[in-house]
């Protein structure tokens, strides 16, 4: 039955959706959805396993590609259960407590990520920008208490959602637009006052992806403006190559990001495909192609996974 035509509310759950008018194919759409699963998951844990086993790549760039693949890995594992939950068995419906544990876990991980990429673009703002202090400034010491920064700052700001969401009555039909529940989807349901949640659902967005998108435009700001002071063209190709995957990486992740935002909190009919394309992409997509961005234009980690692999 297609989740537009079932409006029956029950206070007790939530009903999530696949994809719409598609619900005969489900199974068959299932493949590439558990292909996708399963790439990313095997492909960040031999990223971790790599970096973990290989002394030479304990340096900062790969300490924060570590950090990238375990939230990428968080990502995976918490939208899996109910995504292929839909496709595969057609259970759609998620109780709120479930529903509100799933939300805290994908916005925190996603900002998270977000988090991440900003200490990466600084990772390459200090090697472009100041080698020579390289190792002094980006210690082991320094990494560690700046990722667990940042990863307290995700759980901290996103630990109130679940609880506003709690608070709020919903007496709406209760359908939701993914295969997932996120925070601006489900305070749409919501027939009670949302001011409080709408605020500080934006606020933490400004704070969290608006400060690193920031922060990292300024990055690369002084990074091109280094490279380009630099004479020799070869080398400023060859510093501005060691950004690539990075760049792709920001895409990736903030085009997705980004416009899931603007199309929940601006929507209209519409944009129903495309919000549903959107949300299938921002969390499915990062995970699968940051492993193979990194381990493309790394040769050395390429050359250890392929050792792995050919053993």
């Amino acid at each position: 039955m297609s989740a537009v035509n079932d409006t029956k509310f029950n206070s007790e759950v939530f009903l999530l959706t696949g994809i719409p008018g598609q619900e005969d194919v489900h199974l068959w759409i299932s493949i590439p959805f558990c292909l996708i699963y399963v790439f990313s998951i095997v492909g960040n844990t031999v990223i971790l396993f790599i970096i973990k086993t290989d002394p030479s790549l304990h340096e900062p760039m790969y300490i924060f590609l570590s950090m990238l693949a375990i939230t990428d890995l968080g990502l995976s594992i918490s939208t899996i259960p109910t995504t292929l939950g839909i496709l595969l068995f057609n259970f759609r419906e998620i109780r709120p407590d479930a529903c509100f544990a799933q939300l805290f876990f994908i916005h925190s991980l996603s900002y998270m990520e977000s988090s991440v990429l900003l200490l990466m673009a600084f990772d390459r703002f200090v090697a472009i920008c100041n080698p020579l202090r390289y190792a002094s400034i980006l210690t082991p010491p320094r990494i560690a208490r700046m990722g667990l920064f940042f990863a307290i700052r995700s759980v901290a700001l996103n630990f109130p959602v679940p609880f506003l969401l709690k608070q709020s009555r919903y007496c709406r039909a209760n359908i939701l637009s993914h295969s997932y529940c996120l925070n601006q989807d489900v305070m749409k349901l919501a027939c009670s006052d949302i001011t409080v949640n709408n605020i500080y659902g934006l606020s933490v967005k400004l704070l969290m992806v608006g400060l690193d998108s920031l922060l990292i435009f300024l990055s690369y700001v002084m990074i091109l403006k280094t490279v380009l002071s630099v004479t020799s063209r070869t080398e400023s190709l060859r510093a501005m190559n060691t950004c690539v995957s990075h760049l792709c990486a920001l895409l990736l992740f903030y085009i997705p990001e980004i416009g899931l935002s603007v199309i929940h909190r601006f929507r209209n009919s519409s944009s129903r495909f495309l919000q549903i394309l959107l949300g299938y992409v921002y969390l499915l997509v990062p995970p699968l192609m940051n492993p193979i961005l990194y381990s493309v234009k790394s040769k050395h980690l390429r050359a250890r996974i392929m050792r792995v692999f050919v053993k």
